[in-house]
């Protein structure tokens, strides 16, 4: 072999690995895997358990169920995807849309991205850089994280909330539960207020809002482990008309002074309301909607709290979420009975093929 072929062998050689050992960086990055697809079997009914309610920017529904997958529903075609079809896991805990239309699920054991064509389960980078941006077009995750998740739409990564000396805020060990990993910081919730600004709700550890720059921590004793010892987690954050916030109780609403980051507490409604919502939303009028598991739904238009009846008389309707879909109607999703849908009034069983 001469010394041109040895040349030109080395070159190749060379340029073969840069570019190999770049391509396995880059897919490391964002996915561990991707099955081959099949959308999903047919069905005629939905889980009893029906955990996460979505509508896609193309009018479909997406109903996530506690243990059975996914419930898709295309005008009157319903078909369940689980692992079979490419779902990293059948526990599902979140859906959520990119602006490109991908469809992320939160499960149990991760997060699968559908593109249209099949699903690819994302793998988090975890760094001790703490990549903490806010850009509108990011998604955000809490399940299955350390504290959660942000993917900027090339990358997932795994961030922690800054750490608050817990014991002497509450007054008690936050660290007695064998769930969530003993993490005290596990998010249950994100939500978005009106000015951008992201708020996190998290096991026993509080209210986190983050503003892009800096983080204000809502260290409240109604908002960690209560006197029985019962932790109800901050699963639902919501910002009425007159700008208060609402996190997941009606024991206080609090408000943000305009030039500070200070905050008032402020007394709710009656003391003869129940204390605790595990989901709701503020809807297209900016009415507050919140549910409990006990089956209750009470509408708050910013005067009068009011309770909206779910017509079933056979049982009680154990709720986990509700959701108001792109043409403004609400939706209950059940750890029992399914979906109820409202139909001005009161809520009833959705049936798809009805």
């Amino acid at each position: 072999m001469n010394i041109n072929s040895i040349k030109i062998f080395l070159l190749i050689f060379i340029s073969s690995t840069f570019l190999s050992c770049n391509g396995q960086e880059k897919t490391e990055s964002k996915i561990i895997k991707t099955k081959s697809f099949e959308f999903g079997k047919t069905v005629s009914n939905l889980a009893d358990r029906i955990w996460v309610i979505f509508q896609d920017s193309k009018e479909n529904y997406w109903f996530g169920s506690n243990g059975e997958g996914i419930f898709y529903l295309k005008g009157k075609e319903l078909k369940q995807i689980t692992t079979e079809n490419g779902l990293v896991d059948n526990t599902i805990r979140g859906i959520q849309e990119d602006k490109s239309g991908s469809i992320f699920i939160e499960t149990a054991n991760g997060i699968s991205k559908y593109d249209g064509k099949s699903f690819a389960t994302l793998k988090p980078i975890i760094s001790t850089k703490n990549k903490w941006k806010l850009e509108a077009n990011d998604l955000w995750f809490g399940y299955n994280a350390n504290d959660l998740y942000r993917y900027d739409g090339d990358s997932l990564f795994e961030l922690k909330l800054p750490r608050k000396d817990l014991k002497k805020t509450f007054g008690i060990d936050t660290l007695v539960s064998p769930f969530n990993s003993n993490n005290p910081y596990s998010v249950y919730k994100v939500n978005k207020d009106k000015d951008g600004n992201i708020w996190f709700g998290t096991f026993v550890a509080g209210a986190f809002r983050y503003d892009g720059q800096s983080f204000l921590w809502f260290g409240e004793n109604e908002l960690s482990i209560l006197p029985n010892g019962t932790a109800p987690g901050v699963r639902s954050m919501l910002q009425d008309k007159d700008g208060y916030f609402w996190l997941s109780n009606f024991i206080s609403k609090y408000q943000i002074q305009p030039n500070t980051l200070e905050y008032d507490k402020i007394i709710g409604i009656e003391k003869d309301n129940p204390y605790y919502f595990n989901s709701g939303l503020s809807d297209i009028n900016g009415d507050l909607w919140m549910t409990n598991y006990g089956g209750m739904v009470w509408k708050y238009d910013g005067k009068t709290l009011s309770e909206i009846k779910i017509n079933n008389e056979e049982k009680d309707v154990l709720l986990i979420t509700i959701y108001q879909d792109n043409n403004g109607i609400i939706w209950l999703g059940t750890d029992n009975d399914g979906v109820y849908k409202s139909n001005g009034k009161s809520f009833e069983k959705f049936e798809p093929n009805n």
